[in-house]
């Protein structure tokens, strides 16, 4: 199965892109975000895991407690990366799990820090999409209830958008959804010619 890597900083709108390979062209999208949640809420060894680090506010009533471990990460670099490293190998194992069920000339796998975190490693091709930071602060302002500082603080522990550029093979600018599409179009038919 041919692998296609999405990805792209905070507000960038990488999901929205990728639902857009889906509607079109019926592409796989596999949301490896998403994903983690669940597996953060369903798995029972990596709640097991995720207590011990944490310590058992990490769940309440069994439902996982995100705002006490995001406040956890953001004070304690090193608890973040052990997170990262009970989380990420059960995504990867999870998502090759379920690109070998699809039938289609390639899957998407879209995910935040696809760079940060190795999966890229499992990618023949990788997009990355891309806003300017003014539209993207905008977008996350209207979108979660959050404040200016805490974006940044987030886009700082973020690889830059020129670092992702460098490893990507196509890049998407994402501004208006006319232009978008039109991207999304064009990228499709350079992976299927580069796959065939």
């Amino acid at each position: 199965m041919i692998i296609v890597g999405i990805t792209g900083g905070i507000g960038s709108g990488k999901t929205t892109v990728a639902k857009m390979f889906n509607k079109h062209f019926g592409i796989p999208l596999y949301l490896a975000d998403t994903e983690a949640k669940t597996l953060m809420q369903t798995s029972k060894p990596i709640k097991e895991e995720l207590t011990a680090l944490f310590g058992e506010a990490a769940y309440i009533n069994g439902v996982l407690n995100r705002t006490y471990l995001a406040e956890q990460i953001f004070s304690d670099k090193s608890k973040l990366e052990k997170m990262n490293a009970i989380i990420h190998p059960r995504v990867a194992q999870h998502f090759l799990d379920w690109a070998n069920q699809q039938h289609a000339p390639y899957v998407l796998k879209e995910a935040a820090i696809l760079f940060e975190s190795g999966s890229y490693k499992q990618c023949d091709f990788i997009i990355t999409v891309t806003a300017p930071l003014k539209v993207r602060i905008a977008r996350l302002l209207e979108r979660d209830e959050t404040t200016e500082e805490k974006i940044m603080t987030i886009i700082e522990n973020q690889w830059s958008d020129e670092r992702k550029i460098a490893r990507s093979d196509f890049v998407i600018n994402n501004l208006t959804i006319k232009e978008t599409e039109a991207q999304v179009v064009e990228t499709h038919a350079k992976i299927l010619t580069l796959i065939e």
